[in-house]
């Protein structure tokens, strides 16, 4: 794992981090050190932890550092930071530090250490809380805002159709050439599953909204506790049979990749 939530600080200093294009270089250099020195021992190399939660966390809700928030959307007050853009920003650059350093690593290693670049992403399956087609719809849409907005771009080269129509200007858009980079840049998929959620079709709010909004749907933990337009980890309860529906979820929407469960148990 290269990236686990942890950023150097005199980076965020110098230019904001993850918020800025000039982490891909950056990223790529540190990538390529890791590459050279550990690749006759390790074959298979996770770029970056749950960049689905890491963004959030640090840029919308502010509960990793480096805090960034804006009101109402902050666990705390909020003194700095967009929860409306910059969270897809920064996983925007996310997505373009991972592309790189897996074509680094395809071009200058993978023929001699023969091993294989993969993300990891926070994993949950969505159970629609009725059987109405406007749940159905809000069930799916949940699992293309938690793994087709990382995975998406990395199979096929673009964001999915409903983030692009729910989010709008505010999500980031890839050049023609930047699609052709990250397409096709991953060689496995990593999760971290603990948890499965139910979900209700919510109407998209008019205002000013964050990714919890956009999802355009309630989600809770189970039947009989009250739904939220957040996300609840904290409540939810283990469901084994939830992981068998991702695996094969993920298994058919991109192109049967190989799948490590990197993370399991019961959600604290």
């Amino acid at each position: 794992m290269l990236s686990h939530l942890d950023f150097p600080q005199v980076l965020d200093d110098e230019y904001a981090g993850w918020l800025s294009p000039k982490i891909v270089e950056d990223f790529t250099a540190f990538a390529d050190v890791c590459f050279r020195e550990f690749g006759d021992r390790v074959s298979y190399w996770t770029t970056i932890d749950e960049p689905n939660v890491s963004a959030l966390g640090s840029y919308d809700n502010a509960l990793f550092a480096p805090g960034r928030c804006s009101n109402p959307f902050g666990i705390t007050n909020c003194t700095v930071g967009n929860s409306t853009v910059e969270p897809y920003i920064a996983a925007h650059n996310m997505i373009l530090a991972h592309a790189s350093a897996t074509r680094l690593y395809r071009e200058k290693y993978q023929a001699a250490q023969k091993g294989g670049v993969g993300i990891n992403v926070y994993s949950s399956w969505s159970y629609p809380m009725t059987n109405s087609d406007v749940d159905v719809e809000a069930a799916k849409r949940y699992l293309d805002f938690v793994f087709g907005w990382i995975l998406e771009p990395l199979v096929s080269g673009d964001y999915p159709d409903v983030m692009k129509k729910n989010v709008g200007s505010r999500l980031p858009s890839f050049t023609k050439s930047q699609s052709q980079v990250v397409k096709g840049t991953v060689d496995f998929i990593g999760i971290n599953h603990y948890y499965s959620m139910y979900v209700n079709d919510r109407p998209l709010d008019k205002g000013t909204r964050d990714y919890s909004a956009d999802m355009s749907l309630y989600q809770r933990a189970s039947k009989t506790i009250p739904g939220s337009s957040k996300n609840v980890p904290s409540s939810s309860q283990s469901d084994p049979e939830g992981l068998q529906y991702v695996l094969q979820y993920l298994t058919k929407a991109y192109g049967n990749l190989p799948i490590y469960v990197q993370e399991n148990g019961k959600s604290i």
